[in-house]
């Protein structure tokens, strides 16, 4: 599962983050060695492995429930990150989907699916691709959206919440990351 990336961790936030279908049960166990090797912090990784062993104890109908409710029938979570944009979103989504998709074209990055570029599980697979530092100041952008998704799972305390904290912590400038560690 890491072969290649120069940031692993974020392929396994992003993994985790997909639809929790048969193949996804399926690979879980391949996913808890990964969280072991891709290099979180402790915490982090304690954090990560405890989200798939409610993934891999959950009922499989019940995880595909949870699912589509928190990700497909709530606007306030939706996984795809221009949806969040403020004010004239709507107005704003198209023009930055062109912008990421051609962020990804100038980094030599093709889409390989059907999914809109700005769907977090994708663009989680896109971070991977990149070193620590330049993965960070790429979620830095990002910032908004997934705010507002973990914002909208702590209101439900929703399962999925610790991912997104995560994510969101790891997307905050660097120079604040580090004064929030001391």
């Amino acid at each position: 599962m890491n072969a290649g990336l120069r940031s692993p961790a974020y392929r396994v936030l992003g993994s985790l983050l997909e639809y929790p279908d048969a193949p996804f049960r399926g690979a879980l166990p391949e996913i808890r060695v990964a969280v072991e090797t891709a290099g979180f912090a402790t915490g982090e990784r304690d954090t990560v492995g405890a989200v798939v062993d409610w993934m891999s104890a959950d009922d499989a109908l019940e995880m595909e429930a949870l699912y589509v409710r928190t990700f497909d029938l709530d606007a306030g979570a939706d996984l795809h990150l221009t949806s969040h944009l403020s004010a004239d979103g709507d107005r704003n989504r198209g023009p930055a989907l062109i912008r990421l998709a051609a962020h990804f074209e100038e980094n030599g990055w093709t889409l390989a699916t059907r999914e809109l570029p700005d769907y977090l599980p994708l663009l989680l697979e896109f971070t991977a691709t990149l070193e620590e530092r330049a993965a960070r100041r790429f979620l830095t952008e990002a910032r908004e959206g997934l705010n507002a998704i973990a914002a909208r799972l702590a209101e439900t305390q929703n399962p999925y919440l610790p991912l997104l904290q995560i994510i969101a912590e790891r997307a905050r400038p660097i120079a604040d990351a580090r004064e929030n560690a001391s």
